[in-house]
């Protein structure tokens, strides 16, 4: 199993569920349902294989007790929901811990239902993961799953895999399904089906978006390495041929080298895209500038201050493209938040910072200025109650 520990971004959980599969027997922890406020929200990941596992289902307040029972897990070899009360109180969870929610944790032994899940994920496609949780007396049981893609734009509903599950179920899942996937969010929902209900867990996997990442300077590594650390797959976009190499950007997971002109040809743009220019060259910029506006990516960050990006713009103009409202909107320049320092390891620090702000829909502030939850919360769900 492949290093990461409780703080490994979610590409790394997945790579590792991936290879859990091609290998040693493991388990998946999965927070399905959370009541008040926790560390991590449902959809929270962790794979425990032969060792103290990979990823996060709180701050490390629960992972040493998620591994024991994924021990009892795969001794038993059935799938279980695990509550754990970390409010205060007499509960032995409420004593010392930094969440005061109710946290429900479905483990279940990794299984081949759960490869299309990985398959999609490691080729950029949504998926959204429907494991029932509770089925008893009903047509399925604890642990049964079928994948959902996401309707193509345009269309209506999400796209079902051949499966086993009753039409009728699957009609059900159909409204909250389409809810969650609107709010990017997880959680269970309850469903009635002949007369029973039926508690299963909606899990929207988002693909990592990929950061793109043009130049070839020692300031480019501490970036792609900032990037992957929090769940980017990372493109580093070099236009000297010499210093294309893997070694040169370790975190990187593609490095390629090309001519501004040409970049298009090498990269794919979509909306999930987010393009950074530090190439300290100037005609490399205003070239490469020209061929992302063109593609459909909603940020592309541009190293330098104000005054080089307006020269930059004359110089397009000259050139006889003027910059659009729209394309303005688009360019981050000065790239980056306003966090203080000037270290290479600081500058990427604020570049990763605003990306991921703007990835997520926020307008970064203080979080003690912040009304309301950290997290936000899912459009639909049950109680945790219901689980019992």
């Amino acid at each position: 199993m492949t290093v990461g520990g409780w703080s490994a971004p979610e590409t790394d959980v997945m790579a590792n569920v991936g290879e859990a599969l091609d290998g040693d027997r493991a388990v998946l922890a999965t927070v399905v349902a959370v009541e008040g406020s926790a560390y991590r929200r449902p959809g929270a990941k962790m794979v425990i294989g032969d060792g103290d596992g990979v990823g996060a289902v709180t701050a490390g307040c629960l992972e040493d007790e998620i591994v024991a029972l994924a021990r009892e897990v795969l001794d038993c070899g059935q799938p279980r929901v695990e509550r754990f009360d970390l409010t205060a109180g007499d509960d032995v969870w409420g004593l010392g811990v930094g969440c005061n929610g109710v946290i429900d944790v479905l483990l279940e032994p990794l299984a081949e239902s759960y490869r299309p899940v990985v398959e999609a994920y490691q080729s950029g496609k949504d998926t959204v993961v429907l494991t029932v949780v509770d089925g008893d007396g009903t047509p399925v049981e604890r642990g049964d799953r079928t994948v959902v893609f996401p309707a193509e734009s345009g269309a209506s509903g999400p796209c079902l895999q051949d499966t086993d599950w009753p039409d009728e179920l699957l009609t059900a899942l159909e409204g909250p399904t389409n809810r969650l996937l609107s709010a990017d969010a997880s959680d269970t929902v309850s469903v009635r089906y002949e007369g029973d209900d039926i508690d299963i867990f909606v899990d929207c996997v988002t693909a990592p978006p990929e950061l793109v990442v043009f130049g070839s300077g020692r300031d480019v590594a501490p970036v792609a390495r900032s990037a992957s650390e929090v769940g980017f797959r990372v493109t580093v976009v070099t236009f000297r041929g010499g210093a294309a190499t893997a070694d040169r950007f370790p975190a990187a997971d593609r490095v390629v080298s090309t001519s501004p002109a040409d970049l298009r040809d090498v990269v794919s743009f979509d909306a999930e895209t987010y393009a950074v220019l530090m190439t300290h060259n100037f005609v490399d910029d205003r070239i490469a500038l020209t061929e992302v506006l063109d593609a459909p990516t909603e940020y592309v960050g541009l190293l330098g201050p104000r005054k080089r990006f307006e020269e930059l713009r004359s110089a397009l103009a000259e050139d006889g493209h003027h910059l659009t409202d729209d394309e303005l909107d688009r360019v981050y320049t000065p790239v980056g938040l306003d966090l203080g320092g000037g270290t290479p390891l600081h500058v990427a620090q604020s570049i990763v910072a605003e990306v991921t702000a703007v990835h997520h829909d926020r307008s970064p502030n203080h979080l003690t200025e912040r009304a309301g939850p950290i997290h936000s919360r899912s459009p639909v769900g049950v109680e945790p109650s219901e689980f019992e």
